[in-house]
């Protein structure tokens, strides 16, 4: 006889200083991601805004702010303006290889130079290798990487350039972290590039969304995300289209001493 589903219990963090926006304080709701319904849940939680993050699925939930928005592109709608489509020309020389989640020193290396170049001295930047490994492999739920390599030149393998943890849901797929060369010289628009190339990739599989996470209103780092039309957020009812105003509109409260 199969034991009847448990409904999850959730979880609070302290408070602690926000990444995006100076000032605030984040603070999230989790709980774990096990046991033989682990996907099924992962699926549920992030059609309401969850990430996941190894075995954990979270969700902001700040008090007196609401700027982090959940975004997913609806992939069956959307059409590449001229930049997005000069950017996959440029890239179209790229093997594009979805792996199973396993962490490579190759790619830790391009982590570790990512992070240097646009995220110094963040969460992220005491990383080492088994930290590394945790967030690739740990995952209770169905996960990839995908990875973008330069031509293979006299047999050997092209140089890593970009990689992209992703897990697949039942509607989607949903980007959990993505990084890439940041040299603008050699590789320009990468990180649009993997966003770019996992819409198509989604596309071709028959899956309607990609989720982005979070695009925090007010956050220059996040305002990459509200490129790629259409593209919904969800709110107090539900999934909707982003408008021109939601954008414009402030919507973070004051912040709290």
């Amino acid at each position: 006889m199969t034991a009847p589903f448990r409904f999850p219990r959730f979880f609070v963090t302290s408070p602690s200083p926000c990444p995006y926006l100076p000032g605030r304080q984040e603070r999230k709701v989790f709980t774990e991601l096990t046991g033989p319904h682990a996907t099924e849940l992962n699926d549920a939680l992030g059609r309401i805004g969850f990430r996941r993050s190894q075995g954990v699925a979270y969700r902001p939930s700040c008090a007196g702010c609401t700027a982090c928005v959940s975004v997913r592109v609806v992939n069956d709608e959307f059409v590449a303006n001229a930049t997005q489509r000069k950017l996959m020309k440029r890239h179209a020389d790229l093997e594009v290889t979805a792996c199973r989640a396993w962490a490579t020193d190759e790619q830790y290396q391009l982590l570790r130079r990512y992070l240097a170049a646009r995220h110094p001295g963040g969460g992220m930047a005491g990383m080492d290798e088994d930290d590394y490994a945790d967030m690739i492999e740990h995952s209770p739920v169905n996960s990839l990487i995908v990875e973008y390599r330069e031509p293979a030149v006299n047999g050997r393998r092209g140089r890593l350039v970009g990689a992209c943890l992703t897990d697949r849901q039942a509607d989607g797929l949903s980007m959990i972290y993505s990084f890439f060369d940041t040299d603008e010289g050699s590789r320009p628009g990468l990180g649009n590039f993997v966003i770019m190339d996992h819409i198509m990739r989604a596309r071709d599989a028959g899956l309607p969304y990609v989720y982005l996470g979070y695009w925090v209103k007010g956050s220059p780092r996040m305002e990459y995300k509200t490129r790629y039309r259409p593209i919904e957020v969800l709110g107090p009812a539900g999934w909707r289209l982003l408008r021109e105003e939601d954008i414009a509109r402030p919507t973070v409260a004051p912040a709290i001493a």
